[in-house]
C-alpha cells in the first residue's frame, strides 16, 4: 500500500523527464540549488548552480530539519532575487521545492525572467501544502495555480504545461503516516497503543481506496504543482 509515500518520487521523475525535454547544450541555471540533487539529470546540458548557502541542515532547530546540509560546491552564492549575471545569461531554468523559502518569490519570478533568453525554458516545482521546515527559511505553507497562471503571465512567460502532484486523499495519507514521529517529538508522553495502530492502518486502508477512485480531489488539496514554461516577452 503507496498511498502517500510517492510525493518525492513522483517530483523526481517530472523532473527527470521534463529536463530531457531540454535541448543538447543549452546553459541551465538550477535556481536555490542546495545540494543540487538533479544535477545528474543535466548531464546534457551546461549546468551552473545558484544557492544564498545559508542553510545548514539546523536552522533554528525548529520543524522539520535535515541535520546536515552541504552547499559547499556551488557555482554562485547570491540571493535568487538578485543573481549576479547579465541579462538574458541562461536558456533554461530550473528551481525545485524553493519558493517557500523565499520572503519574496515574486521578485524572484521576475529576476528569472531577466535572466533568461527569449524561449528560454522555465521549470518549477512547489508545494501546495507542507509543513514548516528548514526554518527559519520557511516563509509559505504552499502556492497553487492561480499563483503562477497569474505572475508567471505578468512576467512573459506562457505555461507549456502545469501537473498536479497527487490528490487531497494522497496528501492525507502522507500526514497520516507522520504521525508516529509527530508524536514521538511533540507528545509529552508516547507510548504505543494498538487501537490507535489499528486505527491508523485501517484510514490508510481507505485512503488507498478512496485515492484509486479519486476524480478530481487534486484541485482542492495535492502535494504540489509541476509547471513548465517558456519565456515569450
Amino acid at each position: 500500500m503507496k498511498v502517500g509515500t510517492l510525493n518525492e518520487a513522483n517530483r523526481i521523475s517530472w523532473i527527470e523527464k521534463t529536463l530531457r525535454r531540454i535541448p543538447k547544450g543549452y546553459k541551465i541555471l538550477d535556481a536555490g540549488a542546495g545540494q543540487q540533487q538533479f544535477k545528474n539529470f543535466c548531464s546534457h546540458l551546461k549546468y551552473v548552480s545558484q544557492d544564498f548557502a545559508k542553510y545548514d541542515g539546523r536552522g533554528d532547530k525548529r520543524g522539520l530539519q535535515t541535520k546536515v546540509w552541504n552547499n559547499s560546491n556551488l557555482d554562485i552564492v547570491s540571493d535568487i532575487t538578485s543573481i549576479p549575471r547579465p541579462k538574458a545569461s541562461f536558456d533554461a531554468i530550473l528551481c525545485t521545492e524553493v519558493f517557500e523559502h523565499l520572503p519574496d518569490p515574486i521578485s524572484a519570478l521576475k529576476e528569472f525572467s531577466r535572466l533568461l533568453k527569449k524561449n528560454g525554458y522555465l521549470i518549477i516545482t512547489a508545494p501546495f501544502c507542507s509543513l514548516t521546515h528548514f526554518s527559519p527559511y520557511h516563509f509559505y505553507s504552499g502556492f497553487n495555480r492561480y499563483f503562477y497562471e497569474t505572475y508567471l503571465t505578468k512576467f512573459g512567460f506562457k505555461i507549456i504545461g502545469i501537473k498536479t502532484n497527487g490528490n487531497f486523499f494522497e496528501y492525507l495519507a502522507q500526514e497520516i503516516r507522520r504521525i508516529p514521529e509527530v508524536k514521538r517529538i511533540y507528545l509529552r508522553s508516547f507510548k504505543r497503543n494498538i487501537l490507535e495502530t489499528t486505527a491508523h492502518k485501517i484510514t490508510l486502508h481507505f485512503l488507498d481506496r478512496w485515492t484509486k477512485k479519486d476524480n478530481g480531489s487534486d484541485e482542492l488539496l495535492c502535494f504540489g504543482y509541476h509547471v513548465f514554461a517558456r519565456k515569450i516577452k
